[in-house]
């Protein structure tokens, strides 16, 4: 699975991104420019240790992206998407890309790929949620659909048991 960033902005979201993609085996796409250094603290801390394990790819700009990903079956998360994510399929080694914090992804992106936008549903006015937030909900649908492969789906006490 693959999350890809389109010119992310605040360092933190960016930071609790890259834990998520850890955890579940995801690589991380990042598309300049970016609004912070990757060496911030921020970003650091956001991620905690785990950023040194977190498999990801810089790209110069989204034609660079494509470019090097000949092929690649992107999802597109909007809020102007008229499909749910729940309502598409979701291959394993598919893209979930999602926009800047500021302004999502651009309606020129957007319009050539209508039938790969998805949203996430919403009450009311909401303009949007948080970015990680997004990401992580897509993703782990996504994983859903994949049966969480290679995920451990159990767990275990500290000090009791069940």
């Amino acid at each position: 699975m693959n999350i890809v960033l389109l010119e992310p902005e605040i360092p933190a979201n960016t930071g609790n991104i890259g834990r998520t993609c850890v955890a579940t085996g995801t690589r991380l796409h990042l598309i300049k420019p970016l609004g912070f250094s990757l060496d911030e603290k921020h970003l650091r801390r956001a991620g905690m240790d785990y950023w040194k394990e977190l498999d990801v790819t810089v790209y110069e700009n989204y034609e660079d992206f494509l470019l090097k990903n000949p092929g690649a079956k992107v999802f597109y998360a909007t809020t102007k998407a008229r499909r749910a994510y729940t309502a598409v399929t979701f291959d394993a080694d598919c893209f979930l890309m999602f926009g800047k914090e500021s302004a999502g992804i651009p309606e020129e992106i957007l319009k050539d790929h209508e039938e790969t936008c998805i949203r996430i549903p919403m009450i009311g006015e909401t303009r949007s949620l948080n970015l990680s937030n997004a990401a992580a909900i897509v993703l782990y649908e996504a994983l859903r659909q994949q049966d969480f492969a290679g995920m451990k789906c159990t767990g275990e006490l500290h000090r009791l048991t069940w």
